[in-house]
């Protein structure tokens, strides 16, 4: 495919083939209309994916119980769980590459759920505590070519519940270590990078949570946050539609800035 490289064809064919993925697919491509602006289509479909794998339920549903009957799976409920944030995640990426392929994002620009594909991301983002060692809680990483130490930490989750909690401490372990040394010294607090990545939070939204005050204060935390479901911006200053992703990714990553996309 145009604009991919040879393993982002790979992880782009890996997604399409995952069985639950499938239905979850068909759903993303048909949100996009032949006689309409294909490009500001596969922008705007990040803002569809709550509707899309919540309509998604009842095929993947379907998918197990076949799975059950042929002995593939032991525990249908297990395999629920593991797929709920796996599509999430996956559906980011592909929906990403495709819009690569459209053009709508810069060929240096990556996503990629493998941090071992990202030089150093080990070394560069892990956070020392007397002995031990705290690695981001994430699940997505988008990167430029331009430099490998720019990193936007993506942590996502169906629910606001306990994923937020766990990625907005490791920031504040950053800002300690970078900006309080009487903090830094009375723990053992030590970062090794100069470079601080951009840390955000993406979420579904599925249970309703984002409204609620102490969810909402622990979201001032992040650098970011994402909804993957239409929202009327005026009234959510401080959370973002998923399609503005892009343009995100686009400011912070590039050594221009490219505003207009179109």
């Amino acid at each position: 495919m145009i604009n991919l490289n040879s393993r982002e064809r790979k992880v782009l064919t890996e997604i399409s083939s995952t069985y639950y993925m499938k239905p979850i697919i068909k759903r993303i491509n048909s949100q996009i209309k032949s006689n309409s602006n294909i490009k500001l289509n596969w922008l705007n479909v990040f803002d569809y994916l709550y509707e899309i794998l919540k309509d998604s339920r009842s095929d993947v549903e379907k998918l197990l119980d076949n799975r059950l009957d042929k002995n593939i799976i032991k525990n249908k409920d297990q395999a629920r769980r593991s797929i709920v944030g796996n599509a999430f995640s996956k559906s980011i990426i592909y929906i990403f590459l495709i819009n690569k392929v459209h053009e709508n994002i810069p060929n240096k620009i990556y996503i990629t759920s493998q941090v071992s594909v990202i030089p150093d991301f080990d070394k560069l983002t892990r956070i020392k505590i007397q002995d031990e060692f705290q690695k981001p809680d994430m699940d997505i990483v988008i990167y430029s070519e331009d430099n490998y130490q720019d990193y936007i930490l993506i942590s996502l989750k169906t629910s606001l519940r306990e994923r937020a909690a766990q990625t907005y401490k490791w920031k504040l372990l950053i800002d300690i270590a970078l900006y309080s040394p009487e903090l830094r010294e009375r723990y053992g607090i030590s970062y090794s990078s100069s470079k601080v990545p951009i840390i955000c939070f993406a979420t579904t939204n599925f249970y309703n949570e984002i409204n609620n005050p102490q969810q909402r204060g622990i979201l001032k935390f992040f650098d970011r946050v994402f909804i993957a479901r239409q929202i009327d911006h005026d009234n959510q200053s401080s959370i973002y539609p998923l399609s503005n992703l892009v343009t995100f990714a686009i400011e912070n990553l590039m050594n221009y800035l490219q505003l207009s996309l179109f």
